[in-house]
């Protein structure tokens, strides 16, 4: 048995048996088992192992028989993807081109279009078409973003479709440069298991030709402003 097990007691006939076997929750204290009786009243009892069977150090008549529960749930791998670069502008300017979510697929290779939800502008629908290692992929999905800090950073998750989250970090170089970090971590899609190894380093450098178009387009948006 699990530590912080929880069985449900009730006592019949002189003897203790156990009617239900599940995970306890997460404020539970491990190490104890939780008995509940039929009146409803609850106390905790310290748990131990001797000889495999489970005894416990309280008053109660009899041992509790446990009866093990098959517990398998589905471990979904999870990649996370990081890279940087420094830009010529100021990170207020960086952030702000960062910001306009619309704008995205002009230099993310991969993101075909970012929509902005109207009545909604925290959330944005997003499509990925791209060639990834030999394999023609499509993916879709909402994502929210969470509340930003000026000119530093800017992070989001996925609320529907394909499982993401990540964030974007401005960190000042000079008045006039600063380093841009982007940080995306997401659920390896089933069609792109068999190349889960390889798809880290082949999406790494996805992002950073992003960065470096992204470094163009905010040099030129830069050059645009109209200067004092």
């Amino acid at each position: 048995m699990a530590a912080g097990a929880a069985c449900c007691y009730r006592p019949a006939a002189g003897r203790a048996s156990v009617d239900a076997f599940i995970p306890s929750s997460p404020s539970m204290p491990q190490g104890k088992v939780l008995f509940t009786s039929g009146s409803g009243s609850r106390w905790w009892m310290r748990r131990k192992r001797v000889e495999g069977r489970v005894s416990t150090s309280g008053r109660v008549r009899g041992r509790p028989s446990v009866r093990r529960a098959v517990f398998s749930p589905v471990a979904m791998e999870w990649q996370e993807c990081s890279t940087e670069i420094e830009v010529d502008v100021p990170c207020s300017v960086a952030y702000q081109c960062y910001s306009e979510r619309e704008t995205i697929p002009q230099w993310m290779p991969f993101i075909s279009s970012v929509k902005v939800l109207e009545d909604k502008p925290d959330l944005s629908r997003w499509t990925l078409k791209y060639e990834i290692l030999g394999r023609n992929v499509e993916f879709s999905w909402l994502a929210r973003n969470m509340t930003p800090t000026k000119n530093q950073k800017i992070h989001w998750r996925s609320l529907e479709g394909l499982p993401n989250r990540g964030a974007v970090r401005f960190f000042p170089k000079s008045s006039s440069s600063c380093r841009v970090q982007l940080t995306v971590a997401y659920e390896v899609p089933e069609i792109l298991a068999p190349v889960a190894s390889a798809l880290k380093p082949f999406l790494e450098g996805l992002l950073m030709n992003g960065l470096e178009r992204f470094a163009t387009y905010a040099r030129e948006r830069h050059t645009k402003i109209p200067r004092p």
